[in-house]
Formats: structure tokens, C-alpha cells, sequence
């Protein structure tokens, strides 16, 4: 049996759930509900979304104090990392909805000149979400929004090392979203391994390259299509043209957010030696700035999720040498930002992604050997370059292989809903945000309508048999205009009339002979 729809946080960071259902009965309900066709109509579609911007501007402090539990997360990072991106995805899906909704007409050539041709947006149909601990609203609720927009049934799968907020995600969608088409599951692995050997029509899964690679075998089992947002160990290159107070500001925003734990924090800095100790200088003064003399006891600063992600970082920390920080309450599972020095790539700290506030410095003396640097290992999910030289950025960009680059600085780049977010290689592969959420989760359906005009019949006669070359040559002329648009389409008009008047004259000349 499946546990699931209500979940209760059980105090040890697993869920204790109250109601029981049979997964594949999960699965057949919302298929069922696909299958009415209510979800395809644009009305519906709109409905659910202004419902699920009322259930976040109604639950904003329920979602924030879920956060805090979990994650110690603080208001501003709360509401600007999770109910804001969320809220701002759902007003741009109501806004821009019947424009994604709407057959998108394509260009004609000579062979299609006379027919409809277009792209129909079909949903995809029944839709796996399986969101992940570190922003566990955002991540559920944000691919949630393009599903909707899709018209798809959806089956969504919170992270139960985040309970708090998986038992408000399980208590509230419920009483906003049509019950029948949205569904929440809530559980741990062996609940998430029985949702994976259901077939849905499309998967997207959110969290680390192990579990990615899971959701990839299950979902080659029923020839599922799936995206998938990990992670990596995204590289941060930054040379002395910088504005090193500004640049350092940049880099310990985005490596301090949510302690670290952000699939796109950087995980690494490459840089000189002579620029480390400037950027260490800098470091001291704007930590101290922002947590005062004891980071772990400031308000604006989050926990590590649970014990087990504590100990791994701890094991990191303990054979790497402190530059900055390095204190850690076992009790809060909370360690202070750190900068690590002396750091080889063979460490602990440089085999697997850190999820954690720990920055290590790799010392490279130019960009060509950070590059090489870079390229020797799996291909990140974004690659920060901090420079003023429009070369050097250029060369990142051209000759690196990441799901994204980010340019002097951080994190930002992720609420840009009109660029696809998304891996290469290791680090995923698909994307979403904005618009790419909704192309995401649905179909596009090509479309050819013709008629059985017989002028145009007698054009096209060619294809049949008996062949002959003659017939071949005028067929392959179509085929080569079909391919490479070789007529402007703003002459196509003028080209159909001058074809219809030749018939036309044909027909009439023929006809006259009979006479």
C-alpha cells in the first residue's frame, strides 16, 4: 500500500502518515480525471492557477513557518526564495496562458501552400513532480504551475527529509486545487520507488545524480520522458579586474543562501594565490557585517537539514585547512560559512557537490588552466565567471560545457523565467521556468489539414503510380522547396494565384478542345 495525501510531521525528519491508498489507485484516479478532458480547456486551467496563487497568498506565513522548522529558514530568504518565485511563476502562466495554449501556425512552402499546417500544444497527460529538501515549496510547487498551464493531471511527491512543509504542502493543496486532477503523495524511499513503477506520461525530479539516475531506469521501463534538475559541483572563476568588495559580496550571497544547500550555490573557487589572500581579507569583513562575531546564532542564517548531511560536511571540514569560519553546533546541525585553503583536488571536499556552506579555493594562475580545470570534471549546472575582461568571459562561455553561466554574479540567474533552467550531462537534462515549464509538460503535436480540392489533387499527382522520371524529378522540386523554404512565404500569395491562373487556363483550354 502507498501512504499518502495526509502526512504529519513525527519530530524525527520522516513523516508519520494517517491515511493509506494504493498507489496504482493514486495513478488511475488522476488518469481518469485526464480522460474527462476537463483539464484541456483554458477556463479550467486559469481556475486552478488563480487557485494556487490564492492558496500562497493566503498560506504565506503557514509556508514560512514550515520553512523554519525545517531548514531554520529565516522570513526574507523564506518568502523571497519560495512563495515569491512561486507567486511570480503563476501570475506570468495566467498572464501569457492562452497565447502558450494557442496552435502555432508555421511557415509554408510550396509543397504545404494550399493546407493548414500547425504545432497543437496537447498535454502530455498524467505528470510525475518529485520535489526536493532544500526549497521544498518552490521546488514542488513551481513545476506544479507549468503542469497546470499544460493541462495536465498532475501527482505530486514532497521530500519527506522536509516534514514540515511536505505535511503543509499535503494539508492545504487539497482545499484549493481540484482533487480528482492534483493528488500529493507523501513517504519516504520505499513509497517513491513504488510511485516510480507506475506509468505516467512525464516525469520531473528535482535532488542529487543518484537518485536522478533511479528515476531515469524506472522511467525507461515504460518509456516515461523525464527532466531532471540536479546539481554538481558548480565552479566559480574570478580574476583581479573585479570590484573585489562587490565581487566578494556577490559570491558569499550566493554560497551563504539556505547555508549553502542550493543546487546552483557555488561549490568552488578558482582563482590566484596572490587574489585568494585579497579575497579572504574581503571575506572576513563582509561576514562579520552580515552575522556579526557568531554566525550561528544569527537569525539570518539556516541549518543543515538533518544529521546526516551535519556528519558528511563535518568529515569535509576536518581534514581541509580554515581560512574562515570552520564552527559548527552539532546539537543545531548548523556550521558557520567557510573558506578552505591549501585545498587539492583529490580532498573529500572536491569529489562530490558540498550542499553545504563550505567554499574550498583551488589556486589556478590563468583562465586557460581553470578552464582545464573545469572541463576534466562532470559538467556542472551553472559556471560563475567574475571578471571585468569581455575575452575571458567569452572563453568560459564558449569553451566550458554547464547548464548555465552566470556572469560577476550569483543565484540571480534562476529567477529569469524567459531563460530555461536546467543541467548538461550529470548535472540534468531538460529545463523549466516560465514558458519551458509549460513546453516541458506538453506534446507539440504537428498538424497537417488538406481538402480534396481537385485542381490541387491534379497538382500533386505526380506521387502516384506508374512513376516515371519526369514524375520523380517535379516530385523531388516540391520536396526541396518543402524542405528549405526556398520561397519566401510573403510571395506565397502571389505564387498561388499565378498556379491557380495556369490551371485555371489549363482546364479551360482543355475543355474548349473537347468542344
Amino acid at each position: 500500500m502507498l501512504q499518502a495525501v495526509t502526512c504529519l510531521p513525527s519530530g524525527n525528519n520522516h513523516l508519520q502518515v494517517t491515511e493509506k491508498e494504493d498507489c496504482s489507485l493514486v495513478v488511475k484516479r488522476a488518469r481518469n480525471a485526464f480522460q474527462t478532458g476537463k483539464t484541456r480547456t483554458y477556463q479550467f486551467r486559469y481556475n486552478q492557477l488563480q487557485q494556487l496563487l490564492k492558496l500562497c497568498n493566503d498560506h504565506d506565513q503557514t509556508f514560512a513557518k514550515a520553512l523554519q522548522n525545517d531548514l531554520k529558514k529565516g522570513k526574507f530568504e523564506s518568502y523571497l526564495f519560495e512563495i515569491c518565485v512561486v507567486k511570480n511563476e503563476i501570475k506570468t502562466a495566467m498572464l501569457q496562458l492562452k497565447e502558450w495554449m494557442s496552435p502555432k501556425k508555421v511557415k509554408k512552402s510550396l509543397a504545404t501552400v494550399w493546407d493548414d499546417v500547425y504545432i497543437y500544444q496537447q498535454p502530455m497527460g498524467v505528470v510525475l513532480i518529485i520535489g526536493a529538501w532544500n526549497y521544498p515549496v518552490q521546488l514542488v510547487l513551481m513545476p506544479l504551475v507549468g503542469a497546470i498551464a499544460a493541462g495536465n493531471c498532475a501527482v505530486l511527491k514532497p521530500s519527506e527529509i522536509a516534514p514540515a512543509t511536505a505535511e503543509a504542502l499535503a494539508r492545504l493543496l487539497p482545499l484549493y486545487l481540484d482533487n480528482d486532477c492534483f493528488q500529493i503523495v507523501c513517504g519516504g524511499i520505499p513509497e517513491t520507488a513504488q510511485l516510480l513503477e507506475q506509468k505516467f506520461d512525464y516525469i520531473l525530479y528535482t535532488g542529487s545524480s543518484k537518485v536522478g539516475k533511479i528515476v531515469r531506469e524506472a522511467a525507461n521501463k515504460h518509456l516515461t520522458p523525464v527532466t531532471l534538475e540536479m546539481g554538481g559541483k558548480s565552479p566559480l572563476y574570478i580574476d583581479d579586474t573585479v570590484n573585489m568588495p562587490l565581487a566578494v559580496k556577490r559570491i558569499l550571497w550566493g554560497k551563504c543562501i539556505n547555508a549553502g544547500q542550493t543546487c546552483i550555490a557555488p561549490d568552488y573557487i578558482l582563482c590566484s594565490k596572490v587574489l585568494q589572500v585579497k579575497l579572504i581579507k574581503e571575506a572576513e569583513k563582509i561576514l562579520k557585517e552580515w552575522f556579526g562575531e557568531s554566525p550561528l546564532k544569527s537569525p539570518d542564517y539556516c541549518r543543515i537539514i538533518n544529521n546526516s548531511h551535519f556528519n558528511r560536511l563535518v568529515e569535509m571540514l576536518r581534514e581541509s585547512q580554515v581560512a574562515i569560519g570552520g564552527e559548527i553546533n552539532e546539537s543545531e546541525t548548523m556550521i558557520s560559512p567557510t573558506i578552505l585553503i591549501n585545498v587539492k583536488p583529490t580532498d573529500k571536499v572536491m569529489q562530490d557537490e558540498i550542499f553545504g556552506p563550505l567554499l574550498p579555493i583551488i589556486n589556478v594562475e590563468s583562465p586557460q588552466e581553470a578552464i582545464n580545470f573545469i572541463n576534466e570534471r562532470e559538467a556542472p549546472l551553472t559556471c560563475y565567471v567574475f571578471t571585468k575582461d569581455k575575452a575571458v568571459q567569452n572563453l568560459f562561455i564558449n569553451t566550458t560545457s554547464s547548464g548555465s553561466v552566470c556572469v560577476n554574479e550569483t543565484l540571480t540567474h534562476f529567477i529569469v523565467d524567459t531563460m530555461p533552467f536546467g543541467g548538461v550531462g550529470n548535472s540534468g537534462m531538460g529545463a523549466y521556468h516560465g514558458k519551458f515549464t509549460f513546453d516541458t509538460f506538453t506534446h507539440q503535436k504537428s498538424c497537417l489539414v488538406k481538402d480534396y480540392n481537385p485542381i490541387i489533387e491534379n497538382l500533386a499527382s505526380n506521387r502516384y503510380p506508374p512513376y516515371s522520371d519526369k514524375k520523380l524529378t517535379i516530385m523531388e522540386l516540391a520536396i526541396r522547396h518543402y524542405h528549405h523554404h526556398l520561397i519566401d512565404t510573403k510571395y506565397m500569395l502571389d505564387i498561388l494565384y499565378f498556379i491557380v491562373g495556369i490551371s485555371a487556363g489549363l482546364l479551360i483550354a482543355y475543355l474548349m478542345k473537347m468542344v
